[in-house]
């Protein structure tokens, strides 16, 4: 028998709120349309996947594929084949793993590292147009607290992640 998840109180109702705006943004953000104008506005023609892959390589360079698929919560055949376009494409490369000759790490090339740098500056420039009635200071605020939440969700290693402690006590 596991032991018995801790005791969570139930959410507040501020809770609520920021967990269903987040969703809702999460969505808006990531739906085909807006992905064709960030995709049109940068010049690169690439699916979602491609993307999300890329600006987590450019994250963390270089990746091993397993490291990668961990990051973006996806299974290893799909960044094998996902690699294998981009790699064709020019975007990215493998290079020998310095720790493990065995193994090879997935690195961004200048093509990749242009892309990446294009998907950025259009994504800012199109936050930018949306939040253009918010003060500097709102702005400034809005960064602060959106950096404090991914920290909080994405500590450094070794750290608990609160979604890996929600996850837990809702197995039980």
């Amino acid at each position: 028998m596991s032991p018995s998840p801790p005791a969570v109180p139930p959410a507040s109702p501020a809770a609520v709120e920021i967990e269903r705006a987040l969703t809702q943004v999460a969505y808006l953000s990531v739906r085909a349309r807006q992905h064709g104008r960030l995709v049109a506005l940068a010049g690169v023609p690439l699916d979602r996947a491609a993307v999300a892959m890329l600006r987590q390589i450019a994250d963390h360079d270089p990746l091993r594929p397993g490291e990668l698929a961990q990051v973006l919560a996806v299974q290893a055949s799909h960044v094998t084949r996902q690699v294998q376009r981009l790699q064709k494409a020019g975007y990215v490369t493998r290079v020998a793993d310095p720790e493990d000759s065995r193994s090879r790490r997935i690195r961004l090339t200048p093509l990749g590292e242009d892309a990446v740098a294009r998907l950025g500056d259009a994504g800012a420039r199109g936050m930018q147009l949306v939040l253009a009635d918010w003060s500097p200071c709102e702005l400034r605020r809005l960064a602060d607290l959106f950096q404090r939440m991914v920290d909080v969700f994405d500590p450094p290693d070794g750290e608990r992640r609160v979604s890996d402690a929600g996850a837990a006590s809702s197995r039980a």
